[in-house]
């Protein structure tokens, strides 16, 4: 699995919103769009789960930068190499 780091979408997004937008790049595993633990309000931020790493790069390449509803996406995917923190 290939882990990436979504920031930058709007705050009103659902999860099916997410997935829809990612889709056509890759498939997805997991997602978890984060949420304030009291009032379940998006922070504008997810963690995904692709299942290729051309798929990974593919989402980047495609929407890393791109506006959306006033914002700008950003998409990282995050580095888990053995001794790097």
């Amino acid at each position: 699995m290939i882990k990436l780091f979504i920031s930058g979408f709007p705050l009103d997004m659902g999860e099916m919103e997410l997935a829809q937008l990612l889709a056509p790049y890759g498939d997805i595993s997991t997602m978890k769009i984060v949420r304030d633990k009291k009032t379940r309000v998006c922070k504008g931020y997810a963690f995904i789960e692709m299942t290729s790493q051309a798929g990974a790069a593919a989402v980047v390449s495609a929407l890393d930068g791109t506006k959306m509803k006033g914002k700008v996406l950003t998409l990282n995917i995050h580095d888990e190499q053995p001794g790097r923190q």
